[in-house]
């Protein structure tokens, strides 16, 4: 275990910084796929990066199941940071997570096995955190829903060759469901199990 002497700081100003990342947060689920600027000064252990770090600091807490991939397991000092800082409760079974966090689009585990709520209590559902900040454009797709001003066009990036199937059956369980959080360089997006997404040439 990492020494708590050694670990990489958190927010510099932990209430107006977790603040901000949280209204970014919403934002981006507000108003999906949208870009909402996420701008804080925060170094946590590799290969987490900065944005996926602000967002669990600003999301979770010690009543916070969280599962994180094996990539970002392998290195003891970022579960260490993210204890240390948040109090969170590292899971090993995605489907007991209420976060789970992917170093990349290929490390998201299937939706069929994480939590989606029931009709009843919906928001028991999991936020799934994926950092796309080298990520590639997929394939154009269409989406369209709550929060969207008639219908926008997105390149996929942040998505795995599966993403949209899984997509579509999860859209399909609303109002269970779960919701998605892209976090590239510097900015926020949201993917809400609200929003609709349609291969552009199905469009």
């Amino acid at each position: 275990m990492t020494d708590a002497a050694i670990l990489t700081p958190g927010f510099q100003s932990p209430v107006h910084d977790a603040q901000r990342v949280f209204r970014a947060v919403l934002d981006a689920l507000s108003r999906p796929l949208l870009p909402q600027r996420i701008e804080v000064v925060l170094a946590p252990p590799a290969p987490l990066s900065r944005e996926v770090g602000a967002i669990v600091l600003a999301l979770c807490d010690e009543q916070t199941p969280l599962w994180l991939d094996e990539a970002l397991r392998q290195r003891g000092d970022v579960e260490a940071w993210i204890r240390f800082h948040t109090g969170a409760r590292i899971v090993d079974d995605p489907s007991r997570a209420l976060f789970c966090v992917a170093s990349c689009p290929s490390a998201v585990p299937p939706f069929d096995a994480l939590e989606k709520g029931t009709d009843e209590e919906p928001h028991l559902s999991a936020t799934v955190v994926i950092d796309a900040t080298d990520a590639r454009p997929t394939a154009d797709v269409v989406a369209t829903g709550p929060g969207i001003d008639g219908s926008l066009t997105w390149d996929g990036a942040g998505a795995s060759a599966h993403f949209l199937e899984a997509r579509r059956a999860n859209a399909a369980l609303f109002p269970r469901g779960v919701d998605v959080i892209l976090a590239g360089r510097g900015v926020v997006r949201g993917l809400p199990r609200t929003t609709i997404l349609t291969p552009e040439e199905e469009a």
